[in-house]
């Protein structure tokens, strides 16, 4: 176990695009390692809740995303520390190719991540129909950015034993990298790797069954030992002095002060980041959780966060629950707090037209919602609060993603019901985001608390203004 004060040594984990199966490989390392008795904190880079989930069930604990667009670097650097320093070793998967950023220096790249991080990167390479070309490209890798440090490589889809021969021989000669290990191409019957970013991980049924088979697929082509032992030996500790504390950490409510946070989450609703809701506990509020495909009414509390998810696959289910959806329209009509993301923006809406059926959703904004094959909102987004609401002051500039697949097929709004202009992304219509009414409020916008730190803190003052009035 790692001393306290020291960081924990990781790995990157890094593919030339995305789809190339590190999240597969991740998952293995990640999951094999965990049987071996080590503990493993997971990260994954970048915005993203479905490889985070998986990556969370592999590992047994909370998987936090690290993102240098949401946060400041300080910020990303510190989360990896606190979040990693009580295990053995950090997997960091990151996510798209390499040296993938928003703009030409690579800017939020994995690489980039890499070297903030000073953590080596293991590379994934998809060899299918491709031998000594693998070598090229990897040597490509290693020469464009010296700084990074590209400890091996898994060479990933192999055809079999003779093309395996061939790849590593080129890469040995002409690259002097060690290669950890060679994975097959996956049949469905090892592993279901067709769901892998399309399906989360609590609504696969056999998602205990597919993290076992991603264990097996690493101890069987992967030498776990060799990988960890260079890791552990390329790793250089820096004490915990080292690390910037976020004013997020000093703000805590008196214990005279409590209030109750209810947190919609179940399979229709699950995109939340760990540090959102860590950063609501931190300032002493109570969490509780509450399932609209579960339970009929609302229990008592002061405020609601709803997060993303797909409210879409369980649409039937959340349209019979009448009985929810009365009881959360009456409570934000008598003034409840509620902060709605993405899926829980559309359960806030009047409907969701899926093929020739309406489903009815709580109808609390009026908003009627359709679904369309493409997405119609994906991407880093910035956006300028310029009209007073609920949660966010007018001037203040944040920082998020969306990605939805809903569209607006009716809406009604006057401008200033719109809190957010939309600087970088798409929004709900016409680059406006932020739609609210009374305390309750919507956006395809997800944020992160730990780059937003005004949120949890307006979220808490209004769950407190609420109780108040409660009380009087």
């Amino acid at each position: 176990m790692q001393k306290a004060g020291k960081r924990v040594p990781g790995i990157v984990i890094a593919g030339l695009r995305g789809g190339s199966g590190k999240t597969v490989i991740s998952l293995g390392i990640t999951a094999a390692w965990k049987e071996k008795g080590l503990k493993v904190s997971p990260f994954k880079k970048g915005p993203d809740y479905i490889d985070a989930g998986w990556l969370s069930k592999a590992a047994g604990r909370p998987c936090y995303n690290l993102d240098t667009f949401l946060c400041t670097p300080s910020v990303v650097t510190q989360s990896y520390h606190e979040n990693s320093i009580q295990c053995d070793i950090a997997v960091v998967e990151g996510n798209r190719g390499l040296y993938d950023g928003i703009d030409m220096d690579g800017t939020t790249s994995t690489a980039e991540l890499a070297k903030l991080l000073n953590l080596p990167i293991l590379l994934v390479l998809d060899c299918t129909k491709s031998t000594r070309t693998m070598a090229a490209l990897l040597l490509g890798c290693m020469k464009f950015d010296p700084d990074i440090n590209i400890c091996g490589v898994i060479l990933n889809r192999v055809a079999g034993k003779r093309h395996e021969g061939k790849v590593r021989t080129n890469i040995e000669k002409f690259c002097n990298i060690p290669v950890f290990g060679a994975v097959p191409k996956l049949k469905a019957k090892d592993f279901p790797e067709r769901h892998m970013g399309l399906v989360t991980s609590e609504e696969h049924a056999f998602s205990d069954t597919a993290i076992r088979a991603a264990a097996k697929v690493a101890r069987d082509t992967i030498d776990l030992d060799a990988l960890y032992q260079t890791v552990t030996r390329q790793h250089h500790g820096s004490d915990s002095k080292e690390i910037i504390k976020t004013n997020l950490k000093k703000q805590r409510l008196t214990q005279s002060d409590p209030v109750t946070i209810g947190i919609i989450r179940d399979s229709a609703f699950q995109f939340y980041y760990p540090d959102n809701i860590e950063a609501l506990k931190k300032l002493g509020a109570t969490i509780v959780y509450i399932s609209p495909l579960n339970e009929n009414s609302i229990p008592d509390v002061h405020a609601i966060y709803m997060g993303g998810g797909f409210p879409e696959t369980h649409a039937p289910q959340l349209a019979q629950n009448k009985t929810f959806r009365d009881d959360l329209k009456k409570l934000s009509q008598n003034g409840l707090p509620i902060y709605a993301e993405c899926g829980g923006l559309i359960f806030l809406g009047q409907s969701i037209q899926l093929g020739d059926q309406e489903f009815p959703m709580s109808g609390i904004f009026p908003i009627k919602f359709g679904l369309s094959l493409r997405p119609q909102g994906h991407g880093y987004t910035k956006v300028e609060v310029v009209h007073e609401n609920p949660f966010f002051k007018a001037g203040e500039l944040l920082k998020g993603h969306e990605f939805r697949y809903s569209s607006i097929l009716e809406i009604e709004y006057k401008d200033h019901e719109m809190a957010f202009k939309m600087e970088r992304g798409k929004g709900i219509i016409d680059k406006k985001d932020g739609f609210y009414k009374l305390n309750t409020f919507g956006t395809y916008t997800h944020i992160h608390a730990l780059g937003s730190p005004s949120w949890a803190p307006s979220l808490i003052e209004k769950a407190k203004a609420f109780k108040a009035g409660l009380a009087g």
